[in-house]
């Protein structure tokens, strides 16, 4: 059989034990041979990463499509920014090798149940069963779906829809903004609950959600409004420093009736009395307020963050003697400003990971004043950090001369993995 593109590259870490081994390739044929079954099959999600091992991408979503009269498996390939999508036929492709690839949760659904399948750092497969109807979709062509319905009343309220329900042209921007940070933070979120990492919300302990820096509150009204449509229990908390955002926020979360799941502070992010949180979100916080942002996250252990930074003036300024050859790059103020933007997010990201978060940097697409907007998505496995990490990290400081600002905040986290700031 013809293996799926991507995958013969992932190998199995060896280091199971046999029992544990027997144990997984049991539960794998089992979701094989329901998965070969296209006449019941309804979906396959694969989430998560196994440990010691690296999936091709970070989700798959698996469904039977009828093209031509002839029923093949639609691949859904997401990589964090955008999805890809192709159709094969199900006797071509190694199915159990898709799922040997990496990826610790697997979902596969039928029309009369479902199987789920999570696979533990000691490489045991945890199975639960549910029994249900479930309805096939075999329909190609899918209109693609609104996660936040342009006449949802706070759209309206904040002035991205008109009375009609409408999206106004003007804030067309500002919506897909909107939307495509939920399709960032919805996948990611379903990741991290499936993998343990946070409990699954209930109404005695919702999931709880910071947006640092919120301003005018777009997203943190959007996260609110988007889960509680689908009925998981949820409590956000929009933090700014300006008090008249504060209070326009308060007043609109009172028209909407939604003041006992959302709330406002007007505090400084570095000084918030917030002190715990899931999932931190922070969109275009200036500067070092991004840093404060993932500090304050890191600090109160959140175990998912969304942090898209804005402006980068801290390292521009002391990037000075730049280390040679790269004063060809520095020499010129435009090419100076991107490198230390990038070098900025680099060691942003680098101290994540040394701090227990798999950390990666993606694209966020959709913003106001630019198309493209780099991102940083840090979930906390609490994973030792390697010493090649830790070392090039140091090495990266001492060959531009710089202190990152995020480093100085987590002084006291980094010194105990020997990083002095």
């Amino acid at each position: 059989m013809a293996l799926a593109r991507g995958y013969s590259q992932v190998h199995i870490c060896a280091n199971r034990t046999r029992g544990s081994e027997i144990e997984l390739e049991k539960a794998l044929q089992e979701a094989e041979e329901v998965i070969r079954d296209t006449d019941t099959l309804v979906r396959v999600v694969l989430s998560g990463r196994r440990r010691n091992m690296q999936p091709p991408v970070h989700r798959i979503d698996i469904r039977p499509v009828l093209i031509k009269g002839q029923v093949l498996l639609q691949f859904m390939e997401n990589d964090g920014c955008q999805t890809t999508t192709r159709n094969v036929e199900s006797a071509e492709l190694d199915i159990k090798e898709v799922l040997s690839s990496g990826y610790a949760n697997i979902l596969v659904e039928h029309n009369s149940g479902s199987m789920t399948i999570r696979i533990t750092k000691k490489h045991d497969a945890q199975v639960h069963y549910e029994k249900g109807e479930r309805e096939q979709n075999l329909e190609h062509d899918r209109v693609k779906a609104r996660l936040l319905s342009p006449a949802d009343p706070f759209l309206r309220e904040i002035g991205i829809s008109d009375n009609e329900g409408r999206i106004k042209p003007s804030r067309q921007d500002k919506y897909r903004q909107v939307e495509e940070f939920l399709r960032l933070l919805v996948p990611a979120l379903n990741g991290v609950i499936d993998a343990g990492h946070i409990d699954r919300p209930s109404k005695e302990k919702p999931l709880s959600i910071v947006d640092l820096g919120c301003g005018n509150a777009y997203l943190t009204f959007a996260a609110h409004q988007y889960f509680m449509s689908i009925g998981l229990p949820v409590h956000v908390t929009g933090i700014d420093v300006r008090t008249e955002s504060r209070n326009r926020n308060i007043e609109i979360a009172a028209k909407l009736g939604i003041a006992s799941t959302i709330d406002f502070r007007a505090e400084e992010i570095s000084n918030t009395t917030l002190k715990e949180a899931d999932v931190a979100i922070a969109l275009h916080a200036c500067d070092t307020a991004t840093d404060d942002a993932i500090a304050w996250a890191v600090i109160n252990n959140a175990k998912l963050l969304l942090i898209a930074p804005c402006c980068h003036h801290d390292l521009q300024r002391q990037l000075k003697d730049s280390p040679e050859p790269w004063s060809l790059l520095t020499r010129h103020g435009l090419l100076k400003e991107r490198m230390a933007d990038l070098l900025t997010d680099a060691l942003r990201a680098q101290i994540l990971k040394m701090l227990g978060y798999r950390t990666e940097t993606i694209e966020f697409v959709g913003g106001e004043h630019t198309p493209r907007n780099l991102m940083l998505r840090a979930i906390k496995t609490g994973a030792k950090p390697d010493p090649i990490d830790v070392a090039r990290y140091k090495e990266m400081v001492e060959l531009w001369k710089v202190q990152p600002a995020l480093a100085q905040r987590l002084a006291n986290l980094l010194v105990e993995i020997d990083v002095v700031c």
